[in-house]
């Protein structure tokens, strides 16, 4: 069995009421999630507080706490924990922009080879700000953005989680690109 069913098959006994499977999965998942918090936490401020591990447990203990997700798969589950890194991320910036008054805030790169804006600076919260919009406009283009942005899944790992076909999901993702462009542009 494949790394990947393996998981898929764990993440369906953890949905079924099998505690033990998650101790199971976390080595079979742990260098990716580690990967993904490097990845935000390089685009964080230079003295940032968290860790690339103490944000993965956050995310990690916040994610097996939630009751209510029907788990499918490893793409679903990298996703998600991408989702509530960025959601530890942006709340820890905001306590510390409520702390510091905005001083010393450093602009964040968003990577071309990530995304789309090809060397533009932008602040986390400005970016969790446009993603609000964005939300508010259309839920579905959001949810592409977090999925292949803040969990690196591919246009047709993102396609198999929403149900959609790989046409729909690119032709989305390309608008949510030029909309949230625009958005932080201003």
């Amino acid at each position: 069995m494949s790394d990947g069913q393996n998981i898929t098959q764990l993440l369906i006994e953890y949905g079924e009421g099998k505690k033990e499977s998650l101790d199971e999965m976390l080595p079979l998942v742990y260098a990716e999630l580690h990967q993904i918090a490097e990845n935000f936490l390089r685009r964080e401020r230079p003295n940032h507080t968290l860790q690339p591990t103490a944000l993965i447990n956050e995310a990690y203990l916040r994610l097996v706490d939630k009751r209510r997700v029907d788990w499918r798969n490893r793409s679903q589950f990298i996703g998600l924990a991408a989702q509530m890194m960025r959601r530890i991320l942006v709340n820890h910036a905001e306590l510390h922009r409520a702390s510091k008054r905005g001083d010393g805030l450093k602009n964040i790169t968003l990577d071309e080879s990530i995304i789309f804006f090809e060397k533009q600076n932008f602040d986390i919260l400005d970016l969790h700000e446009a993603l609000k919009k964005l939300s508010e406009h259309d839920e579905q283009k959001n949810q592409i953005v977090e999925l292949r942005f803040f969990g690196g899944l591919t246009i047709e790992e993102t396609a198999q989680i929403l149900g959609k076909s790989h046409a729909t999901v690119e032709r989305e993702w390309a608008f949510a690109k030029a909309w949230l462009y625009r958005e932080l542009s201003n």
